[in-house]
Parts: structure tokens; C-alpha cells; sequence
């Protein structure tokens, strides 16, 4: 087994390997060109996110500034997915979207790590875990998602939280580590913020108007 082989089998490698630092540095310089579109370079952006994305399903945006250490060359999104300012993702091993993910400002994921015995770390070595996060979660604002970490489809993971063990799907879940707190229930099918009620025919005509925008 070779240095790369062993990065994509989420074994020890040498991340500073000369192959593998000139395939990064590569993508790296499309994640530039990316970072640095004007606002209303609306289609130059989703070209470069589709060159560098692994995969990039229909409606997907991320704002710009975008960080990753392979610009995204391991992560795979699917429909819809939405990322605010400052994504950050250590993409060194795979990270799986659903679709309809939504980022808040500023959440970092991580796939890669180091042993805790000294000497191998001292060394450079590392290890990759894939990431994986369920279609319609909501991931708020500074999140941090570690190695190895999936999140079940309709999660809602409260702003701040570092998210250290898997979260079941329909769940809500805050805090340092992260921990489920309830259930999404018909609660909040009703109320859409404390006492505030959803009003349903207030969206359909909303929904009209824009056509699903």
C-alpha cells in the first residue's frame, strides 16, 4: 500500500508527501479564484464550484470566502445545499451532504487527525474519517463537526456547538460537546419561534408569488 492509498483507506500517511502537496496545491489555487469573484459572477462561481467540488448537485451555494484544504476535491453535495460565510472544511477524507443542508456563518468540519502518542504526531502523520450529514439538516452558526461524525437527516445543530458523536436524524442538539436535547415534534410543525405561530397560508401564498424560489 502506497502513501495515497493509505490517506483514502483513513490509515497513518504523510500528508506532506511531494505527490500529494502538488495535487493540493492545485486545487488550492481554483479555491483562490473562487474566494475572489465579484458578487454578481453568479455562473463563473458555480462553474468553479462544480470544477472543484467532488460532487455538486442543482442549486447548491457556498458565499465566498470558502475554505478547505483540498478546495473541496473530497466533499459531495447534493441538491440545494446552502453554506454562509466562511465554511471551512478540513476535506482531507470524504465529507457527504444530503440535500438541503444549510451552513451558518463560520462552521468548520473536520475529517482529518492526529494520533495523541507524541511520536508519530511529531512525525507529520495523520488520518482521515469521513464526515457525513442527512438531507435537511441545519447546521447553525460556528459549528465544529470532528473526524468520523454523522448527523442524521432533519438534525438541527444549535450555533457554538462541537459536535464530537453521531446525532440521530429529527434531533436537536447544542453545547460543548454537542448533546441531543428533544426531539422535533408537531410543536414545531406549529410554532415556528416561541410563542410565534407558523402560518401556513401566509407561506402557500408566498410560495405562489415566488414560485418556490
Amino acid at each position: 500500500m502506497n502513501n495515497r492509498e493509505a490517506m483514502e483507506a483513513g490509515l497513518l500517511y504523510n500528508p506532506g508527501a511531494r505527490d500529494i502537496m502538488e495535487e493540493q496545491g492545485a486545487c488550492l489555487d481554483r479555491m483562490y479564484e473562487y474566494n475572489h469573484t465579484r458578487p454578481s459572477e453568479g455562473k463563473k462561481r458555480m462553474t468553479l464550484l462544480r470544477e472543484m467540488l467532488a460532487e455538486c448537485g442543482e442549486g447548491c451555494y457556498v458565499e465566498p470566502p470558502f475554505y478547505a484544504n483540498w478546495a473541496g476535491k473530497h466533499m459531495h453535495f447534493g441538491e440545494r445545499v446552502y453554506a454562509n460565510f466562511g465554511l471551512t472544511c478540513v476535506d482531507d477524507g470524504d465529507i457527504f451532504v444530503g440535500d438541503r443542508v444549510m451552513f451558518g456563518p463560520h462552521v468548520t468540519i473536520s475529517t482529518a487527525n492526529h494520533p495523541i502518542w507524541p511520536h508519530p504526531r511529531d512525525m507529520g502523520w495523520q488520518y482521515n474519517k469521513t464526515v457525513r450529514i442527512g438531507n435537511n439538516a441545519w447546521i447553525g452558526a460556528n459549528v465544529t463537526i470532528v473526524p468520523g461524525v454523522t448527523i442524521g437527516e432533519n438534525a438541527v445543530i444549535g450555533a457554538g456547538a462541537v459536535v464530537t458523536k453521531d446525532i440521530p436524524a429529527n434531533a436537536v442538539a447544542m453545547g460543548v460537546p454537542a448533546r441531543v436535547v428533544r426531539m422535533i415534534d408537531g410543536h414545531d410543525r406549529e410554532y415556528f419561534y416561541k410563542d410565534e405561530k407558523i402560518d401556513w397560508a401566509l407561506i402557500e401564498q408566498l410560495e405562489a408569488e415566488t414560485g418556490g424560489e
